[in-house]
C-alpha cells in the first residue's frame, strides 16, 4: 500500500513482499506448531510444522505467478493461514514470561496440550490448512472498495464483519480466548467456498 502511495510499485517490490510472508506467515507459523507439538504428549509428530513453511513457499511463489488473481484469491492466502497459527500460539502460551516455558518439559502450557485429540485436531487442521494454501478453492478478498461502500458491492465483506463481531460475542461469552482468531479463519473459509462458488456458478 505504501508503495502504491509512493508511486514506486514494482515487480520487485511483489517479490519482497513474497518473500516476507514466506518468513513472518510460513516459517513463523510453522515454528508455533511445531514448538507446540514438541510439548504434547506426541513429540514425534512435531516434523509435520516443517510443513508449514514449505507449502507456504510454494503457494506464494504460485501467487506471483498467477494473474487470475488480482482482485480475489485461489486458494488460502498465507497470512490468514498465519492469523489461525497466532492465535493457537496466543491461547495455548505459558502465563510464564521466561523463555524455559515454551521449550518441551518447560511446563506451563494451557492443559490442553497434554489432550492427544485436541493435538490430531491440530495436526489434521494444519494438513488441511497447507492444502487450502495450494488449491484452486476460491477466496474472496478482504480489501473493501471504499469508492462505494454499498452493501451490493461489499456485502460479502460485510457479512464476513458481521460474523467476525458475533464470534468476538460468544468468544467473550464462553471465554474463548484468543480461539476466537482460528475460528474467524474458518468463518472465511467456510463463506468464501459458499460466496465464490456459488459466484462461480452463476
Amino acid at each position: 500500500m505504501a508503495a502504491r502511495l509512493l508511486g514506486v510499485a514494482s515487480p520487485l517490490g511483489k517479490e519482497l513482499d513474497s518473500l516476507a510472508d514466506v518468513v513472518t506467515s510460513g516459517v513463523a507459523s510453522g515454528m508455533i506448531l511445531l514448538e507446540v507439538l514438541g510439548a504434547s504428549q506426541l513429540p514425534w509428530l512435531r516434523w509435520i510444522g516443517l510443513l508449514v513453511p514449505l507449502f507456504a513457499a510454494y503457494r506464494l511463489a504460485k501467487f506471483n505467478l498467477d494473474t487470475r488473481q488480482s482482485h480475489s484469491f485461489i486458494g488460502l492466502p498465507v497470512p490468514a493461514n498465519a492469523l489461525i497459527w497466532v492465535g493457537v500460539a496466543l491461547f495455548l502460551a505459558p502465563d510464564c514470561p521466561h523463555p524455559q516455558c515454551w521449550v518441551e518439559g518447560g511446563g506451563g502450557w494451557n492443559p490442553l496440550v497434554e489432550n492427544n485429540l485436541f493435538i490430531v485436531a491440530l495436526i489434521v487442521v494444519s494438513l488441511v490448512t497447507d492444502v487450502l494454501m495450494v488449491s484452486e478453492v476460491p477466496i474472496f478478498s478482504l480489501k473493501v472498495d471504499f469508492k462505494d461502500l454499498s452493501w451490493r458491492t461489499n456485502r460479502v465483506q460485510y457479512i464476513f464483519l458481521i460474523g467476525c463481531v458475533v464470534l468476538a460475542v460468544l468468544g467473550f461469552v464462553f471465554t474463548l480466548d484468543w480461539l476466537v482468531l482460528p475460528l474467524a479463519i474458518l468463518w472465511y473459509i467456510v463463506l468464501s467456498l459458499v460466496t465464490q462458488n456459488s459466484h462461480h456458478a452463476e
